[in-house]
């Protein structure tokens, strides 16, 4: 047997061969070692993939659709689309369906404000007097909010009937609404719309805020926007001079609520709108003898011209929460729904549409709220069918239609 040298001088091993095969034999069998375990993990990445196909396509199948609802009524109607009243094929329960046309919203440049409300929606599930959202999805051509049904009547609608509330009932309404915007401000939202219109009574006669379209997120305790928006009767004087404003303006608009509760009109009401406008700006605020010192001072507060005077712009709800105006107010019992409404709307169940504006109850409900299949794809159909992404929602399987 020969010694051979390596190139750096170190004798070679006699028993190289018997070596290598040993080597050999071990890298085969870690080879198929290997090989095994790639083929578990690819059986297992198999089977993953067909199980999340499997759910993915059971979710799909599961999804809520338009035609899971029978829609019964037209109960509101607006610049984008319609509210219905609907009813769940499966759980029987009664919603309001508010369904909008993707093309007119696009027509008006007004997805950001659509999204808003939609992001609002789903913050609004732990407070007692802001409507809830269910479900929010869409077809190539619309969009719907499967929304908390709400059938006694707009305040506005009530209101009309009586023409001024008596005080207690009065407060009773501003500390619900004040509660719900001081929620809506610990979020960082400043709703922006305040009025009659937007505000619901529910069947047991408590508030419920709705409509969120208007809603500015991100705006923090000491942040201003300029964004001119909301209706001209309950408009901030700050936001009719396009200077910047804060979350102040909420107040102004629930002094503006109060006072119209109380007295009929809104404080600087005029049938021409410049002269209205002019009024908001200079003309100082006339409060009759007929409401209480508190109701006088808590008016002065909220309806003050300059927002850095105004109640609200240092601690926010606060400030009104210990107004001696509220001092009658249990705010525990308050949130908990333990204060037995002054005025309980008569309904006999939820197809109870008394409450509801006959010029839209008699409207006929078209097929194509449901009824997708014969839609005639343009190229604006097109341009709106991804427009909105992100807009589905759906809570968890638990939670779903409680």
């Amino acid at each position: 047997v020969s010694i051979r040298t390596s190139s750096c001088g170190s004798p070679t091993d006699v028993n190289a061969p018997l070596s290598l095969a040993i080597l050999s034999t071990a890298f085969i069998k870690e080879r198929k070692m290997g090989l095994n375990d790639f083929i578990q993990k690819l059986y297992i990445y198999v089977i993953s993939f067909q199980l999340a196909y499997r759910l993915y396509y059971i979710c799909l199948s599961n999804r809520i659709k338009p035609c899971d609802f029978d829609y019964l009524k037209i109960i509101g109607k607006g610049s984008f689309g319609k509210v219905l009243l609907a009813r769940h094929k499966e759980t029987e329960q009664y919603y309001a369906v508010k369904v909008l046309q993707k093309k007119i919203i696009l027509k008006k440049k007004e997805q950001k404000h659509i999204m808003a409300e939609r992001s609002v929606l789903m913050k609004n599930i732990k407070h007692p007097f802001l409507v809830g959202l269910h479900y929010s999805f869409q077809t190539t051509d619309k969009l719907y909010f499967v929304l908390d049904y709400v059938n006694g009547g707009e305040l506005f609608y009530h209101l009309q009937r009586e023409r001024v509330f008596l005080e207690p009932r009065a407060r009773f309404y501003a500390a619900e609404i004040a509660s719900a915007l001081g929620y809506l401000h610990s979020l960082h939202i400043v709703y922006r719309d305040l009025k009659p219109e937007n505000i619901l009574l529910d069947s047991q006669g408590h508030i419920v805020l709705t409509d969120f379209g208007l809603c500015k997120e991100g705006l923090e305790p000491n942040g201003t926007t300029t964004t001119f928006c909301g209706t001209p009767e309950y408009l901030a004087p700050e936001v009719l001079q396009k200077q910047a404003y804060d979350r102040t303006v909420d107040w102004w608009c629930l002094g503006s609520v109060l006072y119209e509760m109380l007295y009929g009109l809104p404080p600087f009401y005029s049938r021409n709108t410049a002269e209205m406008y002019n009024n908001i700006l200079h003309k100082s605020l006339v409060l009759k003898p007929n409401v209480s010192n508190a109701g006088r001072e808590l008016l002065e507060g909220l309806l003050q011209k300059d927002r850095t005077k105004r109640l609200g712009v240092k601690d926010d709800f606060l400030e009104l929460k210990y107004h001696t105006f509220f001092s009658p107010i249990n705010w525990d019992d308050l949130m908990a729904r333990k204060i037995s409404p002054p005025f309980v709307p008569s309904v006999t169940g939820p197809t109870d549409l008394r409450h509801f504006d006959p010029e839209f109850t008699h409207l006929p409900v078209s097929t194509s709220l449901f009824n997708t299949d014969n839609l005639h794809v343009t190229s604006s159909v097109r341009e709106a069918a991804g427009a909105f992404p992100g807009f589905s929602y759906g809570p968890p399987a638990d939670l779903a239609f409680q």
